[in-house]
């Protein structure tokens, strides 16, 4: 999940559909530490902002620039006021699925075969700087629904939303203190892309037609809603 187009969805912003289902996030995300509530300093209190998000169909770019895999996942947004005026910390944690398309490589060692699917998690920590929105275009704790973002290899994303659009008023500032993604694949490697540096590939083929049936029962669009 290459920064670059984190970055571009924080512009943008659109209305959604609400749903009373929640998750949890295992402490072991991919991250460990650094998506601790503990990695944000000067915290006040209980979380401003905390709520749930599913996401289908984001493309995913590696270090080529190419969209290398379309995700499906759900994320959990915290957000803590800190002591520092208009200052939070947020914590952004993602758990979901992958299926490659056809091209380079993520870390771009070699080429990756179409509809090899695999588990990606991870996040990102940042700082806020701004207001919050007297009124809110989503709700404040729980599960903020399920959104399409309907892109295709081109990075066309049409129905791509920006959260930080529905809590806070123009002008804030956003900046990474850390990210990062982990990928696993089954038989085809695992990449981790990630602030501190990349590691590992998913290359090859999908070996198999048999592969490709067990990996669909496995694919985990999960029917939390």
């Amino acid at each position: 999940m290459n920064i670059k187009r984190i970055t571009t969805s924080i512009a943008l912003g659109i209305a959604t559909l609400a749903l009373s289902t929640t998750f949890a996030f295992a402490d072991n995300n991919f991250g460990g530490n650094e998506l601790r509530k503990s990695a944000c300093a000067n915290i006040v209190g209980s979380p401003v902002i905390k709520v749930e998000q599913k996401v289908k169909n984001d493309a995913d770019s590696g270090v080529a620039g190419n969209a290398w895999a379309m995700d499906n996942y759900k994320r959990e947004i915290v957000v803590y006021k800190t002591t520092t005026a208009n200052t939070y910390c947020a914590i952004v944690k993602y758990d979901g699925k992958v299926v490659t398309f056809a091209g380079a490589s993520p870390q771009n060692t070699g080429t990756v075969a179409a509809g090899i699917r695999g588990d990606m998690d991870g996040g990102y920590r940042a700082t806020i700087t701004g207001t919050l929105l007297a009124s809110p275009l989503w709700k404040i704790h729980g599960n903020v629904g399920t959104f399409d973002y309907a892109c295709d290899a081109n990075f066309n994303c049409p129905g791509r939303v920006s959260w930080l659009g529905q809590y806070f008023n123009s002008g804030y500032g956003f900046d990474y203190a850390w990210w990062g993604w982990k990928y696993t694949t089954k038989r085809n490697g695992t990449w981790v892309n990630a602030s501190t540096g990349n590691s590992g590939d998913i290359t090859g083929v999908l070996t198999s037609s048999k592969d490709k049936e067990n990996d669909n029962h496995e694919d985990g669009e999960r029917n939390d809603d």
